[in-house]
């Protein structure tokens, strides 16, 4: 071998090494990323394969189908170039130049910085299988089946700016640019407009993360600083624990939300939690608070206790299918049952997503932190609906408690958008 070759070999294979170190290391933060951004609920239908897309998503203009991500040259994004994956995920734009449908959070994802964009881009070529299985065709009705509106949608309604940090406070501008970002979560948790357009995208505007509807399900407000709101009384590590297993000393995740902690959430970094954290305790809370009275709590206990309950009351209902976990206090379980004295799911204006959980159960993710899936069984095969709406009603003005009446036939409607196989999970069955 030529010595000067021989000498130089040693150095062509270190620049080799650091640059497949450093492409690895690309990938693997692309990786989190898609995680942050909770790529993969989306694109992934329950069963199938990773982010192979076909997910029916419903919206107010019918049902939109999510796209197959894999790096699939027939089927998926395999035939994109970074620039076309940075349309595509920053302003909404596919590579055949169409629009995109902002069941894409694209508005939100605007804020992403080019160097996220290339870690995103180099993990879905070199760290997602590639799936050569086209997903359904999102095929709406005229007029929203015309995708070059969409352009006009954007320039209206749409959010294409780069983050802007607002704080002193390193900490708190990295949460916010998690949470405005790649967590988009002010398309759940911020209010829509008429055009189903979020109505704030960063903390400039007073409605961001005031609140917001996900099909039957209110997202509550997340503002968590001084004032008033559901988040408000909870601290940094209440607020952490919750992201991070879906549980905390006060209440457990239920709803859309189970799937956020699941897929994304649970897989951030304690350091990227804590930020979030630090950025929701610094806005201003905001809507109605619920104060806790023990004379209120107690009298509800009082009558729980009595055993004097008519025998079709919305007490009896209690006493006989929730009593046993969640207690006559309503006060639960830390970590395992959620409090049910001032809980923003109980207390929703819409108590769909209540009856929804008393018909059909609940089940926590299982995370790194909290392995254990614990579930709530499925109550909808043994109440019928003027039992679930009596029983809704009752813990709905339990404790300290004010919301609506629930009816009969609310529950009818909530209940013909579930499965036979939901509605009977926990039955029983003789042998």
């Amino acid at each position: 071998m030529n010595s000067k070759l021989s000498l130089l070999l040693p150095a062509l294979l270190l620049v080799a090494a650091q640059a497949q170190a450093a492409d690895d290391a690309t990938v693997a933060k692309g990786e989190y990323l898609s995680r942050a951004g909770d790529c993969i609920a989306c694109h992934t239908v329950k069963g199938g394969q990773p982010f192979a897309g076909g997910l029916p998503i419903e919206s107010p203009f019918g049902t939109i189908y999510s796209t197959n991500i894999t790096p699939s040259k027939t089927a998926g994004i395999g035939n994109y170039t970074l620039e076309q994956f940075d349309d595509a995920v920053r302003h909404g734009e596919r590579a055949d130049g169409s629009n995109l449908y902002p069941a894409m959070p694209y508005p939100d994802y605007s804020v992403l910085s080019d160097a996220d964009v290339k870690a995103l881009y180099a993990y879905f070529m070199q760290g997602v299988k590639a799936v050569d299985k086209k997903a359904p065709e999102t095929d709406l009705s005229f007029p929203f089946n015309q995708r070059w509106g969409l352009g006009m949608w954007d320039l209206v309604f749409g959010h294409d700016d780069s983050f802007e940090a607002h704080s002193e406070n390193p900490f708190i501008n990295r949460g916010a640019y998690l949470v405005q970002g790649l967590g988009h979560c002010g398309s759940c948790h911020s209010p829509r407009g008429v055009a189903y357009q979020e109505k704030a995208y960063d903390d400039t505007d007073d409605e961001f993360l005031t609140g917001g509807k996900v099909g039957i399900w209110e997202a509550p407000s997340l503002r968590a600083g001084s004032g008033t709101g559901p988040l408000v009384s909870w601290d940094k590590a209440e607020i952490v624990d919750y992201l991070a297993n879906g549980r905390n000393d006060r209440t457990a995740v239920g709803g859309e939300m189970t799937s956020v902690i699941e897929h994304s959430l649970s897989y951030l970094t304690k350091s990227d939690l804590e930020a979030i954290a630090d950025y929701l305790k610094s806005l201003p809370g905001e809507g109605q608070a619920i104060m806790l009275s023990v004379d209120a709590t107690e009298k509800t206990a009082t009558e729980l206790n009595s055993a004097k309950v008519d025998i079709n009351s919305g007490a009896r209902m209690y006493l006989d299918n929730c009593g046993a976990c969640h207690f006559t206090h309503g006060e639960g379980a830390p970590r395992v049952f959620p409090q049910l004295d001032g809980n923003s799911l109980i207390n929703a204006k819409d108590p769909s997503g209540l009856i929804h959980v008393i018909l059909a159960g609940a089940r926590l993710p299982s995370t790194k932190g909290a392995p254990e899936a614990l579930a709530m069984p499925a109550f909808g095969w043994r109440l019928n609906d003027d039992e679930v709406a009596k029983l809704a009603t009752f813990v709905r003005q339990a404790w300290n408690n004010h919301a609506s009446v629930v009816t009969a036939k609310q529950v009818a409607d909530v209940r013909a958008t579930i499965s036979a196989a939901e509605l009977n999970a926990t039955k029983p069955t003789l042998n």
